[in-house]
């Protein structure tokens, strides 16, 4: 598949897919229904299709700043040991397609994860000779300071929050996630904690955006009077900015993510941002258009 790209002033910004799916909305949605999506006729055929299964990536960004090439989430990774089936032991040829893209992994600088849940870090390591160690050898990874002390418990029951316990021990994992993908980045010396606000380049920054999980951020760029946000999951579908009160199963807490949801679409809508939605299929990035109550993501952007 082509790689979607956007220029934003002197910024380029690549997406790299590692996986399409086809969800029913009672796989990652409170309360959503399949009448509701059906409802929405502007998902079809990009986000959605007519029998109301919702189009959804995972995928990664990278972010081209300054002589920077930052990689923005890191996908589940090939080779790690799952609940979720269509996770486990993964064999996909995202490095290859990365490389291919005109980025071999040794020539990324800086790693970003939004949040540290588990389709967001998988690439962070590689299996080799039987040990799990970093990807990107040349990179500083940098994990939010709230986000890596909320993550570094170690039980259910201390990072669930809102969360339903089986799916936080069947999607979220921290103990395993933690063990593959994130404790070997901080043995080798490679991680640096950030705050939420913090600035990566002279033309990206994080974005404070909470809810999801108690550190979760935004990746905005602004350059040559361009603007654009990666979401992370503060949305994980389009139908959320017609429908902002539609939360995921997978959020820490429901009514902060909510209202940060809220906030974000009022902040950016009806202007010249370019919205990326990091789970967004293609065309996966457009402008937020006011739409009766909620907003529409155009295809242009």
């Amino acid at each position: 598949m082509a790689n979607l790209t956007w220029e934003i002033g002197a910024v380029r910004i690549t997406c790299i897919v590692e996986q399409e799916a086809l969800r029913q909305p009672q796989f990652g949605y409170r309360n959503l229904t399949t009448e509701m999506i059906q409802g929405q006729d502007w998902l079809r055929p990009h986000f959605a299709t007519e029998a109301g299964e919702l189009r959804s990536n995972i995928q990664a960004f990278v972010v081209e700043s300054q002589g920077r090439r930052i990689v923005v989430d890191t996908c589940v990774g090939n080779d790690k040991k799952r609940g979720n089936p269509a996770w486990n032991e993964m064999q996909v040829p995202f490095l290859e397609d990365l490389a291919a893209a005109g980025f071999a992994r040794e020539s990324i600088d800086t790693v970003l994860c939004t949040h540290l849940h588990v389709d967001h870090v998988g690439w962070n390591t590689m299996l080799v000779d039987g040990a799990w160690v970093p990807t990107f050898p040349n990179a500083r990874y940098l994990f939010g300071r709230e986000e890596w002390a909320h993550w570094s418990k170690e039980t259910a029951s201390e990072v669930g929050g809102d969360m339903d316990p089986e799916v936080v021990e069947a999607l979220i994992e921290c103990p395993a996630v933690n063990a593959d993908s994130i404790r070997p980045v901080i043995d080798a010396g490679l991680h640096e904690l950030v705050e939420m606000d913090h600035r990566v380049t002279e033309e990206v920054r994080l974005e404070p955006t909470p809810g999801h999980t108690p550190g979760h951020v935004s990746v905005t760029i602004t350059s040559g009077g361009a603007r654009a946000v990666i979401t992370g999951d503060l949305m994980h579908h389009p139908i959320q900015c017609a429908l902002p009160h539609v939360s995921s199963k997978f959020d820490h807490d429901v009514a902060h993510a909510r209202e940060t949801r809220k906030a974000f679409l009022e902040r950016y809508g009806d202007s010249d941002v370019t919205v990326i939605g990091t789970h967004f299929a293609a065309p996966t990035g457009g402008r937020l258009v006011k739409a009766g109550e909620g907003w529409h993501l155009s295809g242009e952007g």
